[in-house]
């Protein structure tokens, strides 16, 4: 029997709390984060409409539940006015892909920070620049003010996506890893489908003002939430180190083997360099640092902006005439529940399986959605297999929401020692959001060059090099410690 199962007997026979309930919930505070993260994405899909002039008198209607009364539906038609300002298609686009450039220049300082100064504090300090975003929002009176509300959130967002994986993959224990560590991108999704429920009917103000709520939540829950103990151990504080796995694992715990465990990590750790250079020179940090990027890498260009850009186009050739607001909740909706599910699985399948068939699901849906639209483009008639392409949607969404979606992060907490954790995620996490932008900016112009369905089996493409890469080159991390990973990697 291992270690986490007998100490769960133990606390179960003496009748005490169970260690994962403040683990969980340690977990949870942290992803509040995420959330806010989330909201911040997902913002630019309702408010930039509003924000744009109309082309016609079409786009001028709102979306209304046909429920309402007849104050009500005035109230929601009149919180979707136009703007004081309006901003043309430069601007429109800077506003949307500033926020990655913000995100790739916060994610090594935050890293550094997280390893100077503590995860606890770094995610703390990180609701300054989210708050910021929502004050610049609020009162924003032109472009400029958005701009630089979008500058504030991507350092935010870039900041959370490196400090809060850390954070919660250090306060788990080994057994719930993989389900805390999936909470990330989890809660990251409930930003989304959050955003796009409120902001659906709602002005794009109100809708700010409503999600300026949560970094002060952040600030007042997760300030109760100890530091990580490895943290603590690696500035040579075991009693407080102690302290906090104590309230982590519950009064009943035995903290000895654990913490002895953790103790060994962190000397191990300091007697090597925490540089950039030990990346590379050391074989066990080197080729986490590969297959985190790599995972990184393969995570955008599976195609998934490429197909939530053409959600509405899926509906539309499947013969729906569900508005687009409302589409996009689904799909926010199949994300969510998806990731909830991978949750659950990923300490029961494990990290490669779950890659796998992301890698294998991923790139079929892709090839079929390229035929299908190759075939409506070149004049066939599609119309009687009109529901393939919206089957290949929700089957990509669920897959990429079990696997490529959360796993990545996941991973980025688990592959590194601890004395290159902050440095190796903060360059996984700029790697990250620079290929967001790369993807961002090419995606329409290849759209125009070759075609939608050319750009869907592009992506596939990359999916079928996915699945050698995950093959061969990732390993399974679940239920490892950290040094049995490091021991892997190594090739020891």
């Amino acid at each position: 029997m291992d270690k986490p199962t007998m100490h769960m007997l133990s606390v179960q026979e003496k009748g005490g709390q169970t260690s994962k309930t403040n683990q969980y919930i340690a977990a949870v505070s942290a992803a509040i984060g995420a959330v806010i993260a989330g909201t911040i994405l997902a913002w630019t899909s309702p408010a930039l409409p509003q924000l744009q002039p109309l082309k016609n008198e079409s786009e001028a209607q709102v979306f209304l539940p046909e429920d309402l009364n007849a104050t009500e539906k005035v109230l929601l038609n009149s919180l979707k006015q136009p703007a004081s300002f309006l901003l043309d298609t430069a601007q429109s686009s800077l506003v949307s892909s500033i926020l990655a450039i913000g995100a790739a220049v916060a994610a090594l300082p935050v890293g550094i920070l997280a390893e100077r100064f503590g995860r606890r504090p770094t995610i703390l300090v990180l609701s300054i620049p989210f708050m910021l975003n929502w004050l610049l929002i609020i009162f924003a009176n032109g472009p400029g003010m958005l701009i630089a509300a979008r500058l504030f959130a991507g350092l935010g967002t870039g900041g959370i996506c490196v400090a809060a994986p850390m954070y919660i993959g250090e306060i788990a224990e080994t057994s719930i890893r993989g389900s805390l560590g999936a909470f990330f991108q989890l809660f990251l999704t409930v930003g989304i489908l959050f955003t796009f429920v409120v902001g659906a009917w709602t002005h794009w103000r109100t809708l700010s003002i409503i999600s300026a709520l949560l970094p002060p939540l952040l600030v007042v829950v997760f300030w109760w939430m100890p530091e990580t103990p490895q943290y603590l151990l690696s500035k040579n504080r075991r009693r407080d180190a102690e302290k906090a796995l104590r309230w982590l694992r519950g009064p009943n715990a035995d903290l000895t083997g654990e913490l002895e465990d953790m103790q060994k990590d962190v000397d191990n750790a300091s007697r090597q360099s925490g540089g950039m250079l030990s990346l590379v020179k050391n074989r066990a940090s080197l080729m986490a640092l590969i297959c985190s990027l790599g995972l990184m890498f393969f995570q955008q260009f599976s195609g998934i902006n490429a197909v939530i850009f053409y959600t509405n186009n899926i509906f539309e050739s499947a013969g729906s005439n569900i508005p687009s607001a409302i589409s996009t909740i689904i799909i926010g909706v199949v994300q969510t529940v998806a990731t909830y599910i991978s949750s659950l699985l990923i300490e029961k399948a494990g990290r490669r399986i779950l890659l796998l068939q992301s890698c294998v699901v991923m790139g079929i849906c892709l090839i079929v959605l390229g035929v299908y639209f190759k075939l409506q483009s070149a004049g066939s008639d599609v119309s009687a297999v009109g529901w393939i392409p919206l089957v290949c949607l929700v089957l990509f969404i669920i897959s990429f929401s079990l696997g490529l979606g959360p796993i990545p992060w996941m991973m980025m907490a688990e592959l590194f020692a601890v004395e290159v954790r902050g440095t190796a995620s903060g360059i996984a996490v700029i790697t990250n959001w620079l290929l967001v932008f790369i993807v961002t900016l090419c995606f329409p112009l290849m759209k125009d060059a070759i075609g939608m369905h050319s750009c869907f089996w592009f992506f596939s493409g990359f999916m079928v090099f996915c699945v050698f890469f995950v093959f061969f080159l990732i390993p399974e991390t679940k239920g490892k410690t950290i040094s049995q990973i490091q021991t892997i990697l190594g090739g020891k």
